[in-house]
């Protein structure tokens, strides 16, 4: 179970790192932070591309780091943007391989937290479970 307390150090820590941002075509900007099981935080930015399909949204960003470090689950994960977006398509599907119906905290630049969860973002979902 995620806390309080952990969901906002995970809001912190999405707004924090989204300033890294490479964003000069968009200038949307966003951060991303995921909570492993041992308690760690690992963020992420998008990064753009002048050939656009290359960019590389935060949430994935994150994932991947994780991934490298040797974590293979999350248990929640925090996106801030200038309006609260949420996670795209594709970072819905990322983050489904590594987790079940976990929080996902959006956060605006107003400090507005709104809280779903990923099976609300992605119903009727396709993840490993269903490879068996």
């Amino acid at each position: 179970m995620v806390t309080e307390g952990q969901k906002v150090e995970l809001v912190a820590a999405a707004c924090a790192v989204r300033s890294n941002s490479y964003a000069p075509y968009s200038n949307y900007r966003v951060g991303a932070a995921i909570l492993l099981p041992d308690g760690s935080v690992i963020t992420g930015v998008n990064v753009e591309n002048a050939s656009y399909g290359l960019s590389n949204c935060a949430e994935r960003t994150a994932v991947f780091k994780a991934v490298t470090d040797g974590y293979k689950e999350i248990l929640a994960v925090a996106v801030c943007t200038d309006n609260g977006g949420s996670p795209c398509g594709a970072c819905r599907q990322v983050l489904i391989e590594f987790a079940g119906d976990i929080p996902v905290l959006l956060s605006n630049a107003k400090g507005e937290v709104q809280e779903t969860t990923l099976y609300s973002l992605l119903p009727a979902h396709f993840g490993p479970e269903h490879l068996d």
